[in-house]
């Protein structure tokens, strides 16, 4: 009560409240952070587990910024080498210089290549990880859901077609907080309100770093069966999948042929689901058990994989010595890779120009 007594006081006089963010933009704006690590400050405020805090603690001390660094000042030196090719022409340059400076960039696209796709694959370890649970009506998605939260949230009956919706829960997995999504059966639907929750299910694929896909034991493959099987082979090179055959104690006609390309697990929702939580914790762990760096927004990926772009188009133009458009491109690579901590300053080709080169003594 004395606090919020005090501040309407001071609010009284003149003060104002502070904005959203406002201290962290100042020091951006003022110099005393980069733009990194003001990312991974906000980011390390809504942490989901105890490994993104681990990865945004060590950017918040300038692991990303010195990464950016470096791969910009050696852009900055490549542009500066073929600028003063073009513009001192009749110095004494080595004769291996565009050799040497497609070795160089070659190393730097890898390096960001590298950096882009662990990045993807490790987007779960910042903004949490998400599961979907999918299969045909009825095979038991929504008990499988219950016992893994040990309550019921996911409505359990008999009738095919009762989940019309996604539902949505959270469960602490080992030092990750996992986001479940239960989804409605994918069948052959008619009626259209279902249809939607399966295009909805579909969804939850495409966002789920992990896919379960629940079989039922008791029953031969049909028709919806092979048609969740053929989407799993449709994602299976871009997602983690877990096959659970359910029902296990019940007598087993299941044939797995089908799915054996894949890692099958056998459960009973009514028993035991641990098995399922200790496989998706060691799929979890192999994603986070490296200390790569690793992008941390939208915003960061976006601009590499601008960079990436200017860089792969400027390979051609250095091949068939259209230095200017190589230039080009690299000079807009930099700004892209510059951006995520700082600006670019066109200062520092004539700081390299002159410094590295020793030109005009």
């Amino acid at each position: 009560m004395a606090s919020s007594m005090i501040l309407d006081e001071c609010l009284k006089e003149g003060a104002r409240a502070s904005e959203a963010g406002e201290f962290t933009k100042r020091a951006v704006l003022n110099g005393r952070i980069d733009l990194t690590r003001a990312e991974a400050a906000a980011k390390l405020i809504e942490s989901k587990s105890i490994d993104s805090a681990k990865i945004l603690s060590r950017q918040l001390k300038g692991e990303l910024q010195q990464f950016v660094n470096k791969i910009r000042n050696d852009l900055v030196e490549i542009l500066a080498f073929i600028e003063v090719n073009i513009d001192y022409a009749e110095e004494d340059l080595p004769l291996d210089l565009l050799t040497q400076i497609n070795d160089r960039l070659t190393n730097i696209k890898n390096l960001l290549e590298n950096t882009l796709e662990t990045s993807k694959s490790r987007e779960g370890l910042i903004d949490g990880f998400k599961i979907s649970i999918i299969g045909k009506p009825n095979v038991g998605k929504s008990s499988l859901l219950n016992a893994l939260l040990k309550y019921d949230r996911a409505i359990i009956s008999p009738i095919a077609g009762t989940t019309r919706d996604t539902v949505e829960e959270s469960l602490k997995i080992g030092t990750h907080l996992v986001k479940f999504i239960d989804t409605a059966g994918i069948r052959d639907a008619s009626e259209s309100i279902e249809k939607i929750g399966i295009e909805k299910s579909i969804e939850a694929i495409e966002e789920s770093d992990i896919v379960i896909a629940l079989f039922d034991g008791s029953q031969e493959i049909d028709q919806d069966d092979e048609k969740i099987i053929k989407l799993l082979e449709s994602y299976k090179s871009s997602k983690k999948i877990i096959v659970a055959i359910n029902k296990s104690d019940l007598e087993k006609k299941i044939i797995t042929k089908e799915l054996d390309a894949l890692e099958i697990v056998e459960i009973s929702c009514r028993e035991n689901v641990q098995i399922i939580k200790e496989k998706i914790s060691s799929l979890l762990d192999y994603k986070s058990s490296a200390n790569d760096l690793i992008l941390i927004s939208k915003r960061q990926v976006d601009e590499v994989t601008k960079a990436l772009n200017y860089i792969d188009d400027s390979f051609s133009f250095l091949k068939d010595g259209e230095l200017e458009l190589f230039a080009f491109n690299i000079n807009e690579s930099i700004k892209h890779i510059a951006s995520i901590t700082t600006s670019f300053e066109r200062s520092e080709i004539l700081d390299k120009m002159f410094g590295s080169f020793c030109l005009g003594k």
